[in-house]
């Protein structure tokens, strides 16, 4: 079995990538000492480039080792893309005014997301999820993988799993939150698990290997 190592202090994402991973026979290991390593500054305008930062930054550290990185979050329509690549910081860079590079809890970015939301005129607000997987080797990436999954984002929360935005976000296929799904479940759907299959599918492939000449 392969052995990649994940890059990823959010345990919500870590959970969900190991256990996408049990079931496509790929090893996905913490990289060794993550949490002592101070983090890169996530300043790409993309989910991608975010991805790549963070990828090809933690991959020096491993010499010649392949690290798996994403990035993600959501988009909405009525608020023209937010809070988009500001997910995570979502509450804070509200509260600052301005682009915060410290996280806010989930809480919080929910709170702050039901507060824009009740200011809206509309009843139903279109969304969607968007992950970005980015592997990396050397510094250098080697792939990277986008997942996508719409939805509606509501303003009362509802379920007690998954993290994130999961209890806001609703999926109609299902007539259920992502917070309400059981973990397989969410997986099938999801903006990660898809992102996570293309990635299996191309490293099956052996894309990621020096070409013969």
């Amino acid at each position: 079995m392969s052995r990649i190592y994940l890059a990823s202090t959010n345990p919500g994402k870590l959970r969900e990538l190991q256990e996408a991973a049990q079931h496509l026979a790929v090893e996905l290991e913490l990289l060794p000492g993550l949490k002592s390593i101070p983090p890169p500054a996530e300043d790409g305008q993309t989910f991608e480039e975010n991805a790549c930062i963070k990828a090809e930054y933690y991959s020096r550290f491993v010499p010649g080792e392949r690290v798996l990185a994403e990035d993600s979050g959501l988009s909405l329509e009525s608020l023209h893309g937010a809070p988009g690549v500001y997910s995570a910081r979502y509450a804070a860079m509200l509260k600052d005014g301005k682009a915060s590079n410290t996280n806010s809890s989930d809480a919080e970015n929910n709170a702050a997301l039901i507060a824009q939301l009740e200011r809206l005129p509309e009843e139903k607000h279109a969304g969607k999820y968007i992950c970005v997987i980015a592997l990396a080797q050397d510094g250098k990436t080697l792939g990277t993988f986008q997942g996508k999954v719409a939805g509606e984002l509501r303003t009362i929360p509802r379920g007690s799993g998954g993290f994130g935005y999961d209890p806001l976000f609703y999926f109609p296929g299902l007539g259920k939150t992502f917070a309400e799904l059981p973990v397989e479940e969410k997986r099938r759907h999801s903006h990660r698990g898809d992102a996570f299959r293309k990635f299996f599918e191309w490293y099956r492939a052996g894309a990621h290997l020096p070409a013969r000449d």
